[in-house]
């Protein structure tokens, strides 16, 4: 087996989903980390599944965000052809994108996660059911918050149901937790420093996650968190078992809410294509770690090699 420095990496971007710029943006940085550090760089802008791997591809690093690169589709294309590649495999991205068969393993592993229902928009009468108001509308095969609403009110309801309906018929309500936003980083089986994510108005949305794509919102950002010492090992701990029971392999960045009344962690989701732009979150985690941006992404290369 080639050493990492004599590797030839396809860095795979783009992608036809919503999160396509944000994905360009991951690469260009990915790109400039690994240069002079392997034996090959080489962007790769996808658009879809026809798209072409320099002929002496060792290893595909996939920083596809959402839709076709986060969702399994991407890996096993990939597995198809025999290109070894970053990140989770081809079953567990399925099951991590899609937030209710996320939510059926992290009740089956004893993850903490928020009550919820799912409902279907075409039904007579939709309504939130047994998790009622407020609550949280999340179409379940999206990524970067796109088609999320909290909402308070029935106006807010039905305006929230026939946005997250252009993304999917199908519905996932959360009970609304209030309290800090948080995300852990795991890279193999190192659970990094919890980071704090504080949105300057309203909620950890597109806007607040990307202002320089979308040209508002904004938001703070604190790692490590300030919390108690017993809370930051409960969050990371809660973070582990959901990126476990999901059968996540190489790395992940989980969101976890943290209650303000008792300091008690519920996850949300599990992201197996994190952003990785030098100051996208898991880069700040691993940072804080004592780990430089380049190291995480030959890290990430090394420990995915082992699953080939």
């Amino acid at each position: 087996m080639k050493e990492v420095n004599e590797l030839h990496v396809a860095v795979l971007a783009g992608g036809p989903g919503s999160e396509r710029e944000v994905s360009l943006a991951s690469a260009k940085g990915v790109v400039g980390a690994l240069e002079g550090r392997v034996g090959e760089v080489t962007l790769v802008d996808v658009k879809d599944s026809s798209f072409i791997l320099p002929e002496t591809t060792d290893i595909a690093f996939n920083v596809i965000h959402g839709t076709f690169g986060e969702d399994g589709v991407l890996q096993a294309e990939l597995e198809r052809r025999g290109v070894p590649y970053t990140g989770a495999r081809a079953v567990s991205s399925a099951i991590a994108f899609d937030k209710v068969l996320s939510k059926e393993r992290f009740l089956s592993g004893g993850v903490s996660t928020p009550g919820s229902a799912v409902v279907m928009i075409d039904e007579p009468d939709v309504s939130p059911g047994a998790v009622g108001l407020p609550c949280v509308v999340k179409p379940p095969r999206e990524g970067s918050s796109v088609g999320v609403h909290l909402v308070d009110t029935e106006e807010e309801w039905r305006e929230a149901i026939g946005d997250a309906g252009k993304y999917s018929r199908d519905i996932l309500v959360e009970e609304l937790i209030r309290g800090k936003e948080l995300t852990v980083g795991i890279v193999g089986d190192e659970v990094l420093p919890v980071i704090h994510i504080q949105p300057r108005s309203g909620f950890y949305d597109i806007s607040n996650k990307y202002p320089w794509m979308t040209g508002d919102g904004g938001t703070d950002y604190f790692c490590p968190a300030d919390l108690p010492e017993e809370v930051t090992a409960e969050v990371q701990r809660q973070a582990l078992l959901a990126h476990q029971s999901l059968g996540v392999e190489v790395y992940s960045r989980v969101d976890v809410l943290l209650r303000e009344d008792d300091s008690q962690p519920f996850v949300l989701e599990v992201n197996t294509i994190p952003g990785m732009t030098e100051s996208s979150l898991l880069p700040k985690a691993a940072s804080a770690a004592g780990m430089d941006y380049a190291t995480l992404c030959l890290k990430i290369i090394k420990l995915s090699l082992n699953f080939e």
